[in-house]
């Protein structure tokens, strides 16, 4: 015969019992309450909860029961910005399952009433043993965010535009008085007249970057393909930088490969990203610091590298600092001029490239910059633009 449970192994199941009810009941609420949407899988990819707020952007008013056990990727739809379904494997609760690796991106998912909703997303695996054993999806109605970075966009786009004819007004004649075109100015005049012209060049330089990024966000900027001899390009544009360089003091130390392949890319943009990052290291290093610049091969690509000795980056915000308009607060403190776009437009460059942009970073020691280019080169892209240097 079995042992009948003592009194106190009841009173303790029954607690067990109790405990695990309330962590249940927890979990549900914590479940339901959150804002974002919430979907849950098993191992196969069927769904086995979903919260109120996932219903909400899905366009479902309460838990449809035929939700509960379907498979994910065939109920939960999920589109490309055309339209056409995302094939199953390419789902990212799929990959997140399969790879039990976590996914970020975004997506189109099908609303109830057939439209599409922009969702940005992440999906975690439920690990067990070392294995997935399902996922959780978490994902957010994008929208209104999308709506906002239009009209940010339009903004600057017209703004930019609209400054460009009285700044080229006073640029022009700027150049006449410069010229003595209305007659010898007198040597404060020539100063005046010195900060003017390099204030117009300034915001020349600022008006080129906005319209940069409009046109590269848009997906309008052409990639034009051409045989490009980095290390050429690489000196070059050294080259360009050391007049500045030398007024601050600065070392330039070069190491550039002579036997580099040929490259099927676009000079003008590479040129762009080098002196971006070549530029940023001139400014953000104090007097009397040193510039290391390298480009070599590395497996199968080239990477294009510059070290400073500069203020370099503080922990805290090396995660913004591709980031638009993003400035650290120690360069703030040190009265450096830039806009905080430089970097964000350098990194998208890169990338429409196929290439990648890098750093690491210590504050007060100095920073280290990576470009890299696949040596199969890059894919040409044909938009209704290019860049303004």
């Amino acid at each position: 015969m079995p042992t009948k449970p003592t009194k106190a192994a009841r009173a303790k199941a029954a607690a067990e019992r109790k405990l695990l009810a309330q962590e249940r009941a927890e979990s549900e609420a914590l479940f339901s309450s959150i804002g974002e949407g919430i979907i849950a899988t098993d191992g196969d990819g069927k769904i086995t909860r979903i919260n109120d707020a996932a219903l909400g952007i899905l366009g479902y008013t309460e838990k449809d029961p035929s939700l509960i056990g379907s498979w994910f990727p065939t109920t939960i739809i999920a589109t490309y910005e055309d339209g056409s379904p995302i094939d199953m494997m390419d789902r990212p609760v799929t990959r997140a399952i399969l790879t039990g690796t976590t996914i970020k991106t975004r997506a189109l998912y099908r609303h109830k009433d057939g439209g599409l909703v922009p969702v940005a997303l992440t999906v975690s695996p439920i690990m067990q043993n070392g294995k997935p054993t399902g996922a959780i999806e978490i994902f957010r109605d994008i929208s209104f965010d999308i709506k906002s970075d239009k009209m940010k966009t339009d903004f600057i786009s017209v703004a930019s535009h609209q400054l460009r004819t009285p700044l080229s007004a006073i640029n022009v004649y700027s150049h006449m008085l410069n010229d003595g075109m209305a007659g010898d100015l007198t040597s404060d005049q020539m100063v005046f007249i010195k900060n003017i012209l390099g204030s117009v060049d300034r915001m020349n330089s600022l008006i080129n970057i906005l319209l940069n990024i409009t046109r590269i966000e848009a997906g309008g900027v052409n990639v034009t393909l051409s045989q490009v001899q980095l290390q050429d390009l690489a000196q070059e544009i050294t080259q360009e930088v050391t007049a500045n360089a030398n007024n601050k003091g600065l070392t330039i130390i070069t190491d550039i490969a002579s036997d580099l392949p040929i490259l099927d890319t676009d000079d003008l943009l590479v040129k762009e990203v080098i002196a971006n990052l070549l530029s940023n290291a001139v400014k953000y290093t104090p007097q009397g610091g040193t510039i290391s610049v390298t480009l070599q091969p590395e497996g199968n690509s080239i990477v294009f590298s510059v070290n400073d000795t500069g203020y370099g980056i503080p922990l805290s915000a090396q995660e913004h600092i591709f980031t638009k308009f993003f400035r650290a607060d120690n360069i703030l403190s040190q009265d450096v001029s830039g806009t905080g776009l430089g970097l964000y437009l350098t990194k998208t460059i890169a990338e429409s490239l196929n290439g990648e942009l890098w750093f690491t970073s210590k504050e007060n020691v100095g920073s280290s910059f990576y470009f890299s280019l696949p040596k199969q080169g890059s894919i040409a892209r044909r938009g209704k633009f290019k860049l303004d240097s």
